[in-house]
């Protein structure tokens, strides 16, 4: 439900990376530890840090740079995959074509997401349909992001296992009809430093304060630079400051909907007021695209036993934020 919370916590997850994939393992009290620390975790911040999850740091940081590389291109160069309706809503966005909550973001990004063949969702789908877009340079990015991308959706995936404990659910109560087949986007964002901005089209943040859509966001960002922040009940920005070589986790919608409250997201931001240039590598691990997702029984039963959120469908939330998030 949230708290007055100073800090992100920080958990090794190491135990629950290599045991919770094993149905005799579920009583580890190495393993249950980790989970009392991700209940903790989501119930008083909704944000955690995670170490020990088997992604080599030098992949986080060969990811980074890929990325810095790619934004350091000439404009035309960067809008060769340039994100449209006609691409699905994937690729690269300049700086200022973001809108969160109605004003314009400092940042540019390319956005990136599981292949939706044409047809596979019928209207539901069809705004997101199409190929990722992917360029030329760095020439290692395809190969490296599409890597990257399935790491960290079997990474998300035991830690929505251990979510799963956490709340009182068998480990795999998120997978079927939930996120047995989750929808997950990958999105890569630049911060540039404000002075490099013309005046008139400045705005306060390089992102406006929003909760995500999903179920778990895991955050790749700069070692140096503290940008993210995250609000406490008391309405104060705590600064998630990066701990290299960890993710910043977080909780979002579906979430919150699943377990009908017992979980809260967090209002986040960006604001870039550093002298350099900033990148952020953000997946998002959603719940199945056509996934019509309400309260549990036992939630709602730890809950008082009413529904306090109506059923929602997660790729109708998805399209409905997508197609008022663009300036086009």
């Amino acid at each position: 439900m949230g708290s007055d919370f100073k800090a992100i916590p920080l958990i090794d997850i190491s135990p629950l990376v290599e045991k919770i994939d094993d149905p005799s393992m579920v009583s580890d009290g190495d393993l249950l530890e980790v989970v009392g620390m991700l209940d903790g975790a989501c119930k008083e911040a909704g944000f955690f840090y995670v170490k020990g999850h088997g992604i080599a740091e030098s992949m986080m940081m060969e990811v980074r740079d890929v990325t810095h590389k790619f934004f350091e291109l000439p404009l035309e160069e960067k809008r060769k995959i340039r994100l449209t309706p006609g691409t699905g809503y994937r690729g690269y966005q300049r700086v200022g074509e973001n809108i969160t909550k109605g004003k314009l973001d400092m940042q540019e990004a390319i956005d990136c997401c599981a292949h939706i063949k044409p047809g596979k969702y019928g209207d539901l789908g069809k705004h997101l349909e199409g190929p990722n877009l992917w360029p030329d340079y760095p020439s290692n990015f395809e190969v490296l992001l599409e890597n990257y991308a399935s790491l960290l959706r079997d990474l998300s995936r035991k830690i929505m296992r251990g979510i799963a404990l956490a709340l009182g659910a068998p480990s795999d109560a998120f997978e079927g009809e939930t996120a047995g087949d989750p929808f997950w986007y990958l999105r890569l964002i630049g911060y540039p430093v404000s002075a490099d901005i013309p005046k008139e089209q400045r705005t306060d943040t390089g992102c406006g304060a929003h909760t995500d859509y999903g179920l778990l966001t895991l955050v790749n960002q700069d070692d140096d630079i503290c940008a993210l922040e995250v609000r406490n009940l008391s309405g104060e920005w705590i600064y998630a400051k990066p701990v290299p070589g960890t993710f910043v986790c977080n909780i979002g919608d579906m979430l919150k909907v699943w377990s009908n409250g017992i979980y809260q997201p967090t209002l986040h931001r960006v604001v870039n007021n550093s002298p350099r240039y900033r990148v952020s590598v953000a997946f998002f691990y959603e719940s199945n695209f056509d996934a019509a997702v309400e309260p549990v029984k036992f939630c709602r039963e730890k809950t008082g036993g009413v529904a306090k959120y109506e059923k929602v469908v997660y790729g109708e939330h998805l399209v409905q934020k997508v197609l008022t998030n663009f300036v086009m």
